[in-house]
């Protein structure tokens, strides 16, 4: 099944592409690979949700931001490429976890965004990753994640 299709199939509404927030844009296509920009978790008035995790924010709530990232990157891949069914493999995340010290479950935090991923691509979903805890991130968000995706020829 195609990811656009898949998408349909559960219901999925891709959010709008979020303005960058500093001197960047959403993605950058170089040959057949499509990097996207790190985002973080937005309220449905645009505004971003922020907190620590393991401090202000449980773990469960946070796999949500991640997910709704994944959306949003999901919707910067579409706004590139036209469509998800141009997309050969996720290659790689990169997703950061503003996490109170000591706390150690940026894994379970991030599979929120992989999940995702999996969900609409099915096997070219699973991908490499780095999950990995930050003192801070911008605007005090709870995650920040990139991805790598091939573009099919």
């Amino acid at each position: 099944m195609s990811a656009e299709s898949k998408l349909k199939q559960l219901g999925i509404v891709l959010p709008s592409v979020p303005t960058p927030v500093a001197n960047y844009v959403p993605f950058r296509i170089h040959g057949n690979t499509l990097y996207l920009s790190g985002q973080g978790p937005r309220t449905p008035e645009g505004g971003f949700k922020t907190g620590v995790v393991g401090r202000d924010v449980d773990v469960a709530t946070a796999y949500q931001h991640a997910r709704g990232v994944g959306l949003g990157l999901l919707a910067a891949a579409r706004s590139a490429l036209g469509s998800l069914d141009r997309v050969d493999y996720v290659v790689k995340l990169l997703g950061m976890v503003n996490g109170a010290p000591g706390f150690g479950d940026q894994p379970k935090v991030i599979n929120g965004c992989s999940d995702l991923l999996v969900e609409v691509f099915g096997d070219a979903g699973r991908h490499a990753r780095s999950a990995v805890g930050m003192g801070s991130l911008p605007n005090n968000i709870t995650v920040e994640i990139e991805a790598i995706l091939a573009i099919k020829s």
